[in-house]
């Protein structure tokens, strides 16, 4: 059982980055201070080190993230979502489904990769990085040795990723919510995509947000699919495992958002959750630096790399055309 004191520590260096990342930003405004908090976390996980003693309050970073998303919810224009949500929703359903068949398509018919491997693999890359793969892992007992595997491979395409995906959509003259779309769909991990989209612009951040949310929407469709495909476990256990492996945050962005555009909450009450939104973000994705590890990238190995940059360019690019003619 982990002291709130004990958390200090971390949460001080946490707030120390986004701090210098903010000045970065102030300095060089076409800089993204939240990738550059990122950037701040990774140099020092891999050069000097994260000290024992901070480690505690670092760990706190997917929850900080996950509040920042619920807190979103209050600047999301419903109205917005209400005018074209059927078609992410849609679009959405179609990447995860077609990410998922491709995954396992290449897994066992190209790189020859164990069953249960390749499908943890699917998971991670059709919906939410490591946490779908965790979550499938888990509904289809894959051994921890290999869902190491899939999560360095994962945690190196998120790094990739995060900087490759601006440049692209600045270079191809993608929209702010074009782009959100695009980024939503087709990276990994929600911590990235959100960065990714921030990086971007204001509109492109809460719509590669939501986008995300509506495909992590599927990992239990997708986990309760390989529990029952593997037969590993029975009906009862299986709806209490996808419960806990559920994304809680996507229902709370959703109540948040209910209840800022039913008029509950004043002006000043949204600018003030969307600040502190802001906040949580930049020390979330500091955090998110910190667990990048170069050499858990490198011990990877070759197969589920080469097999997850062919799905990136193949699912992205499919993404793209999705896009630009529907959304």
């Amino acid at each position: 059982m982990v002291r709130p004191r004990d958390r200090l520590p971390g949460l001080l260096v946490l707030v120390a980055v986004a701090l210098v990342a903010s000045g970065v930003g102030a300095l060089a405004p076409m800089v993204s201070p939240l990738a550059v908090s990122i950037l701040l976390g990774a140099l020092v996980a891999n050069t000097v080190g994260l000290p024992g003693i901070a480690r505690p309050g670092v760990a706190l970073h997917p929850l900080l993230l996950e509040t920042g998303i619920v807190l979103l919810g209050a600047s999301f224009p419903l109205g917005a979502l209400l005018g074209s949500g059927l078609t992410v929703v849609a679009l959405a359903a179609a990447t995860v489904a077609f990410a998922v068949a491709f995954a396992e398509l290449l897994s066992r018919g190209v790189f020859d990769l164990d069953e249960r491997t390749g499908s943890t693999l699917a998971g991670g890359l059709a919906i939410c990085g490591v946490s779908a793969a965790a979550a499938v892992a888990g509904a289809i007992d894959t051994d921890d040795s290999a869902l190491a595997y899939v999560a360095g491979t994962v945690l190196l395409f998120d790094a990739v990723t995060l900087v490759l995906f601006p440049l692209v959509g600045h270079a191809v003259g993608l929209g702010g919510r074009e782009f959100g779309i695009w980024a939503g769909l087709a990276m990994f991990s929600t911590g990235p995509v959100a960065a990714a989209g921030f990086a971007y612009g204001p509109a492109a951040g809460k719509w590669a947000t939501l986008t995300k949310l509506v495909r992590n929407a599927f990992i239990g469709v997708v986990a309760l699919g390989y529990a029952v495909a593997y037969g590993e476990r029975g009906d009862a256990s299986v709806r209490g495992f996808v419960w806990t492996r559920f994304p809680k945050f996507l229902l709370g962005f959703a109540v948040v958002a209910a209840v800022a555009n039913a008029g509950v909450l004043t002006a000043a009450n949204v600018d003030v959750l969307s600040r502190v939104a802001d906040w949580l973000f930049a020390l979330a994705f500091a955090g998110l630096g910190f667990d990048l590890d170069v050499r858990e990238m490198r011990d990877a190995g070759v197969r589920p790399v080469v097999l997850a940059a062919v799905h990136l360019v193949v699912v992205a690019a499919l993404a793209y055309v999705a896009v630009t003619l529907l959304a």
